[in-house]
């Protein structure tokens, strides 16, 4: 039975990009990409990890996320942050405190295209 991973992105063209260096980097895993727009909460159940990613603080599309991981204990699941944004960063950190899933450091991004191979050891970090 593989691993599983979820990868969770706002749908901006950076962050996406960034997810799926992330899903590249996952060796050994199933992994999905989903737009928070289209994310349900099932989605998070079966995962042994889930990765976050936004460009900015708050964006509504993650309103049900946020909400879902207020009221959700995932303690025994890791998760992993990553952003272009120093603030997107710290709420992405607040809105996962309180499921108790098991945070890794975040990755904050200043150029994808230089950082590549950053990416891939913060993964193995993660993980």
């Amino acid at each position: 039975m593989s691993k599983k991973a979820l990868i969770i992105s706002d749908g901006t063209a950076k962050i996406e990009n960034i997810a799926h260096c992330i899903s590249s980097a996952l060796s050994g895993y199933e992994v999905k990409i989903c737009s928070s727009v289209k994310f349900e909460g099932t989605d998070i159940l079966p995962v042994d990890i889930f990765f976050l990613g936004c460009e900015k603080p708050s964006p509504s599309s993650f309103s049900y996320l946020q909400e879902m991981l207020s009221h959700i204990n995932l303690a025994s699941r890791k998760c992993a942050i990553f952003s272009v944004n120093e603030d997107a960063l710290n709420y992405l950190r607040a809105i996962v405190k309180d499921c108790e899933a098991s945070l890794g450091s975040p990755l904050f991004v200043k150029n994808i295209d230089y950082e590549k191979s950053a990416l891939v050891n913060w993964v193995k970090k993660v993980l």
